[in-house]
């Protein structure tokens, strides 16, 4: 597990558990920014600090027209919002893991993904959770260009892996989601769990090409948190021989 250091803010943070399919962050990270609100460049292998913010969606917009970065004090997060900030390796898929027993999505509705201060990038509000559905798988890309992260934005998976299953229930043609009432933590007996694949596109600070978006995108949707749910299972089992 990556280690974060204190970030001092007016809003409610948590540090989520994240998940490394090839390597954990090593002696080869030579970014020392860890700050998801100060700027940085990139180099492959680095560590990259960036947040999720869950809120209401009219909560990232001022005036209910610009949408601005949680990092924006503009923005009066600190009282209906909840942090989560992850630093990944610099392209290599990763899984992000929000554990739902501790958190109520539902309650939020919306994530945002965000990262830098005077060049602040920030994706658009989507969809995560009401008192009817709730979706817990997602794509999350950053883009870089010369190191300097440029873009986070949400690949859309459609419902082609949830098509014909009574589990799932497809909204607008872009999610498969849960009903919200079958999740444990309203209840039911389905672990919702957010699971978030990241992957990196563009070029490092070296003008190294960046891969990994290419390399997710030929990974079928469930298959990396299948594969997250194994390992969580085998972490849980040890932890409660343990103690």
């Amino acid at each position: 597990m990556a280690v974060i250091s204190p970030w001092t803010t007016t809003l409610m943070i948590t540090i989520m558990m994240i998940t490394t399919v090839m390597h954990v962050i090593d002696g080869s990270d030579n970014n020392p920014v860890y700050s998801p609100c100060a700027d940085t460049k990139v180099e492959r292998s680095d560590g990259f600090t960036f947040g999720i913010a869950f809120a209401s969606k009219e909560s990232f917009q001022r005036n209910g027209t610009v949408q601005l970065s949680p990092c924006d004090s503009r923005l009066s997060l600190s009282s209906n919002a909840q942090i989560s900030v992850f630093r990944p390796k610099v392209d290599e898929i990763s899984l992000l893991s929000v554990n739902s027993s501790s958190f109520n999505p539902d309650a939020y509705g919306f994530m945002v993904a965000f990262a830098g201060r005077k060049y602040a990038a920030r994706s658009p509000p989507t969809f995560v959770a009401n008192g009817t559905y709730t979706v817990t798988s997602f794509t999350l890309v950053l883009e870089f260009n010369k190191g300097r992260l440029q873009n986070l934005y949400w690949k859309k998976d459609g419902c082609s892996k949830c098509s014909g299953s009574s589990d799932f229930v497809c909204l607008n043609n872009q999610h498969c989601a849960f009903k919200t009432s079958s999740c444990k933590n309203h209840g039911g007996s389905v672990d919702c769990s957010l699971g978030i694949q990241l992957a990196f596109s563009g070029t490092d600070k070296h003008l190294s090409v960046l891969n990994s978006w290419y390399e997710v995108a030929n990974l079928r949707q469930y298959s990396l948190y299948g594969l997250y749910s194994n390992l969580k299972d085998s972490l849980s089992s040890q932890y409660s021989k343990i103690f």
